[in-house]
């Protein structure tokens, strides 16, 4: 009996702990706003070549290329190209990219600028979007909306110490 004394004392110790267990659910809803965005593209040349001449417009031997900028474009010149040595292989290329145009003045709200690189979005319509939130449910319908964000969450935290 003596020797079962100690196991009755381990089996029948109440046993502590703290027990937090909290739910929680939350919906966020956006409407997103009309927006738009330009980048100005830049102004570039390029030329290449192997076994030619290239003179410009002025009788001088030369690349040709920029010149003064009027509103942030640069003027251009292009060189005529013959063939260096008459008979042999020979390669010419040039390439020329101008740019936009700097506006004279700042841009006027709800007016766009004649960037090359424009992206312009309308503002987001709830339309028959709708969310339902209860016990431990979610239900997000987009309906007919546009351009909106719809975020559910649902947490479940059980913490024992």
């Amino acid at each position: 009996m003596k020797r079962l004394l100690p196991f009755i004392f381990l089996v029948s110790a109440p046993a502590y702990a703290d027990m937090t267990h909290n739910i929680s659910s939350s919906v966020k809803f956006e409407s997103l706003s009309a927006a738009s965005t330009a980048d100005k593209v830049g102004s570039s040349y390029s030329i290449s070549g192997n076994n030619i001449t290239t003179v410009d417009s002025n009788s001088a031997s030369t690349l040709g290329g920029f010149g003064d900028t009027t509103n942030g474009v640069p003027s251009i010149s292009f060189p005529s190209a013959t063939q260096a040595t008459s008979g042999e292989a020979f390669s010419f290329s040039t390439s020329y990219l101008e740019g936009d145009a700097t506006p004279g003045s700042a841009i006027t709200v709800g007016t766009v600028p004649n960037f090359s690189d424009l992206t312009s979005t309308s503002a987001g319509s709830v339309g028959t979007a709708a969310v339902a939130l209860d016990n431990h449910n979610i239900t997000m319908t987009p309906g007919t909306g546009t351009g909106i964000v719809i975020t559910g969450q649902f947490v479940v935290d059980l913490t024992i110490e």
